[in-house]
């Protein structure tokens, strides 16, 4: 799992670089660099049913671009002998999100990664929204799918910089990230499983988070 985690972040790392680098210049003024110092990420709370307890974990890349959430039992899937309540998992995460002095961020982008093997006439659905504690501002992306299809697959979500929801400056507000995967039969056969997993190949569920960083007013 190590391996397959370093792979993330480093991804992580470079696509946030992309990120800065693709932005048009007339869309905002540029990104500040990432804070010198070291940004401490803790779970506060992590409740629902693709993240039983004990089965989330977060890391921060090196150069304070980016940080990954590692689940390892978030899977949705509906047909067979499957639980009825199995079609829907979701987590919320509540980050405690220490950042140095003069600095505030907010979320550019997040990479989710998975495999889904859907049957043909089923349909699947990842979402997330994001939002600060306190803030009426939530952010709500979501990405279909459709089958049949037997494969990995990716989903991006991507904000532009007049949208971007910043933390506010000098007080301590968790950031919150509810996801959710969902699998429908349609008008495949009842008799017949469909499933949708975040998961890379090391069998791990890993998605990165891309920062966007500014300095405060009168920093």
């Amino acid at each position: 799992m190590a391996r397959g985690l370093l792979r993330f972040l480093l991804s992580g790392a470079s696509l946030a670089a992309l990120l800065v680098a693709a932005l048009p210049a007339q869309a905002s003024p540029a990104f500040d660099n990432p804070p010198p110092d070291k940004i401490v990420i803790k779970v506060a709370t992590v409740n629902g049913s693709g993240c039983p307890q004990g089965t989330t974990a977060v890391a921060v890349s090196e150069d304070n671009t980016a940080f990954t959430v590692t689940y390892s039992d978030y899977l949705a899937q509906v047909g067979g002998n499957s639980d009825p309540t199995a079609f829907r998992k979701n987590c919320q995460l509540s980050l405690v999100v220490h950042v140095p002095g003069g600095f505030t961020y907010a979320i550019a982008s997040a990479d989710y990664r998975g495999f889904a093997a859907l049957q043909s006439g089923s349909n699947a659905m990842q979402r997330a929204s994001y939002y600060f504690q306190g803030s009426p501002s939530t952010q709500f992306r979501s990405h279909p799918f459709s089958g049949p299809l037997n494969d990995n697959w990716q989903a991006t979500d991507e904000t532009d910089w007049a949208q971007l929801v910043w933390a506010p400056c000098g007080v301590q507000r968790n950031f919150n990230i509810n996801t959710e995967l969902r699998v429908n039969l349609g008008s495949s056969s009842p008799s017949k499983v469909s499933f949708m997993t975040m998961d890379s190949t090391d069998g791990d569920i890993s998605t990165v988070y891309h920062l966007a960083w500014k300095q405060c007013p009168g920093k």
